[in-house]
């Protein structure tokens, strides 16, 4: 079951500047989605209409399998989110900003324990959150949107601007969130490493755009298609003749010939036929892409069909 699902979801702040075209997100049931893109992707926008922060123009919106439009308070009231800025009280203490929000949710006050505990705040509980640091005000924000023990949680880019320490804290956090409660997670990020260590599923979208949509191990896949061997000969020239019989596209680049290293059995029989044709090799290696080249290959494409 899909615990989020849009179909051609579209937005425009102003006439002719599109900042979703077509959007079809799948969500599943206790994922953690990493929803990935650059600056001005398209991804806070997305999440304020899942949220409906933002006035629908074009789409449809289903979560929990129901229509959005038509079931927003129930729908919230099993939503838990975090968008840009924490908004909390700094002359209250933390667990007099969970109590606020206890009692518009009719939380027990047993809740605000368990919650403190879930973050790692309990012992800064009666501390003024003016005094917090940005790591532990990241926190408080994810413990009042648990409290209310939600089924889903989103979150935009809640480890902007942390520091490392911070990072790892909150990526801890989320990780665990999913494995000990079950809830599903929706988190943004323009930080590909870091969604690479929580997610269970991915989506890069880019100028409006979804590239990508699909579960951890499939842009793995991805990552590994598109490795690169490279061969330094005696005589290029030559050896692209050869290199072409065996592999689709193979390239001089500088001094090395380049080719698709998804074949390890046709590179050996190249190295064969070359010093078998009395060409000297004096290099034979594969560029391994890393999920962050393919990243930055797939998000600088101004037209990306990645199916294919």
């Amino acid at each position: 079951m899909n615990i989020i699902t849009t179909e051609d979801l579209c937005y425009e702040f102003s006439k002719g500047t599109a900042v979703l075209k077509n959007v079809n997100l799948l969500v599943p049931e206790g994922a953690v989605y990493g929803f990935l893109g650059p600056n001005g992707a398209g991804k806070t926008t997305t999440l304020r209409l899942l949220l409906g922060l933002l006035k629908m123009q074009k789409g449809n919106v289903k979560i929990f399998g129901s229509p959005f439009a038509k079931n927003r308070i129930s729908i919230l009231k099993q939503t838990g989110s975090l968008i840009e800025q924490p908004s909390l009280y700094p002359h209250l203490t933390g667990s007099e900003n969970l109590d606020i929000y206890r009692i518009i949710h009719s939380c027990t006050k047993q809740r605000v324990d368990d919650v403190l505990k879930l973050v790692k705040l309990d012992d800064a509980r009666g501390k003024l959150v003016k005094a917090y640091s940005l790591g532990m005000k990241q926190r408080l924000s994810i413990a009042l949107a648990l409290l209310h023990k939600p089924k889903l949680l989103i979150f935009d880019e809640p480890t902007n601007g942390l520091d490392p320490q911070g990072i790892i804290e909150i990526r801890e956090l989320i990780t665990s969130l999913a494995k000990d409660t079950g809830v599903t997670v929706l988190v943004s990020s323009h930080n590909l490493s870091e969604v690479e260590k929580t997610a269970t599923h991915v989506g890069i979208i880019n100028k409006g755009t979804l590239l990508f949509q699909g579960n951890i191990s499939e842009l793995r896949k991805m990552k590994e298609k598109n490795n690169k061997a490279v061969v330094c000969t005696s005589d290029n020239n030559a050896a692209l003749e050869i290199a072409n019989r065996h592999f689709e596209g193979a390239e001089i680049n500088g001094e090395k010939i380049m080719f698709g290293a998804d074949d390890k059995s046709k590179i050996a029989m190249l190295n064969e036929e070359l010093v078998r044709g009395g060409i000297g090799v004096y290099e034979l290696s594969t560029m391994k892409n890393n999920l962050e080249d393919l990243f930055i290959e797939l998000t600088t494409k101004d037209n990306a069909d990645i199916n294919n």
